[in-house]
């Protein structure tokens, strides 16, 4: 059994055991992939302040997102097609963060429905949504995450039209998959990822196949995700979107002052901080470049959360330094998935949380709500002074 002290340590097993379709769906960005690496590069940018001879025991992590008690500041990240980075992965993932402590948000394009998470979770889960067109799909999708009693819901507002992402399109990777001969004998060689996926019924999007109008089938499904999502967006659509839902709502892809304050205006409760994992505008700023200002400008009126690039404890301590009040990690725990399923998700918030309460304590604080940016040494800029 191989001894796991960090998420790399987890990235090369799930490297070794995912087929190359699904590692390379995670482990991109789009374009030239700047953005992608920014965000976690753009971390190392900023240091922490040690301190010593402060009383360091008994230290605390626990704190409240969108009012819900968490073990540590920190979801995981809605992401489409986890059940095919490991069987059941969604239902798996969601294990993991109810038994941590932490959230689990659903992605509409997830292979296991929202009824099979509630049916094999007992704490509520969070559920994300796209922007889409269709009215009755998604009136019924946020009836269908009221009914699982979903506890908040999530909508993601920067996947209006694609980024391009090279290796997706290379390796096949759509909804439905496109199978190539290379993707297909590469597959072959993941044996226990071919075993597992065969044990198990969800290979589908299970959200949308026999849910939205007129796909009843796989082969329908690239048909209406072409046609689905809505370029015509506007904050004005939003609010419709928010009268369908009346729980606590967060709305995910923000990068800029002036959108902040937008959905500060339609009733959101939260917004999170967030490029895509950098899959959308290539060139953009990173994440945790662009959360200061944001919290600046409206982390008194609406809490403030951040995603993209988080691969550690230090990261969350970081970004929680600078104002964020949750941190989200897709990629973090996709790895553990790939690699050793619910174990391996528990595995990755278990070296978070590590990293995160040990680096905090060295920095001479004991609370994570009490943290602020002295422990920081930010670069003069870091954040813009851009002509």
């Amino acid at each position: 059994m191989p001894v796991i002290t960090e998420i790399a340590d987890l990235k090369r097993i799930y490297k070794r055991r995912v087929p190359k379709m699904f590692y390379d769906y995670c482990e991109s960005g789009s374009w030239t992939e700047q953005t992608f690496r920014e965000n976690t590069s753009d971390f190392d940018k900023i240091y922490l302040r040690q301190r010593v001879a402060l009383d360091m025991a008994n230290r605390n992590t626990a704190t409240k997102m969108i009012g819900q008690d968490v073990s540590m500041p920190v979801a995981l990240a809605p992401v489409g097609l986890t059940g095919m980075q490991h069987y059941d992965g969604e239902i798996m993932a969601a294990r993991a963060a109810e038994k941590f402590g932490v959230p689990f948000c659903l992605s509409t394009m997830s292979i296991c429905s929202i009824e099979d998470v509630a049916s094999h979770t007992s704490k509520p889960f969070w559920m994300q949504v796209y922007t889409l067109k269709d009215d009755d799909f998604m009136q019924r999708l946020f009836d269908r995450a009221k009914e699982a009693k979903c506890s908040a819901a999530v909508i993601t507002v920067d996947l209006q039209l694609m980024g391009q992402r090279h290796k997706d399109i290379k390796n096949g990777l759509s909804a439905p998959p496109k199978l190539t001969p290379a993707s297909v004998a590469n597959m072959m060689t993941k044996v226990q990822w071919g075993l597992g996926m065969l044990s198990t019924k969800r290979r589908f999007f299970g959200n949308i196949v026999g849910h939205a109008k007129g796909v009843t089938d796989p082969s329908s499904l690239s048909t209406w995700t072409a046609e689905a999502f809505d370029q015509s967006l506007d904050w004005d659509r939003i609010r419709e979107f928010r009268k369908m839902w009346d729980g606590p709502l967060i709305i995910k892809g923000i990068m800029d002052v002036r959108d902040a304050r937008e959905a500060l205006n339609v009733g959101a409760d939260a917004i999170v901080v967030s490029n895509h994992g950098g899959r959308q505008l290539d060139g953009a700023l990173s994440s945790i470049r662009a959360l200061e200002p944001i919290v600046d400008a409206v982390g008194d009126k609406i809490e403030v959360h951040i995603d993209s690039g988080i691969r550690s404890g230090q990261d969350v301590l970081k970004a929680t330094a600078l104002g964020a009040k949750g941190c989200w990690i897709g990629r973090a725990y996709v790895y553990g998935l790939g690699a050793m399923g619910q174990k391996g998700v528990t595995q990755a918030l278990e070296v978070i949380h590590k990293e995160l309460s040990a680096s905090m304590g060295l920095c001479g604080h004991r609370d994570i709500t009490k943290l602020d940016r002295d422990i920081l040494m930010v670069p003069k800029g870091f954040s813009g002074d851009w002509a």
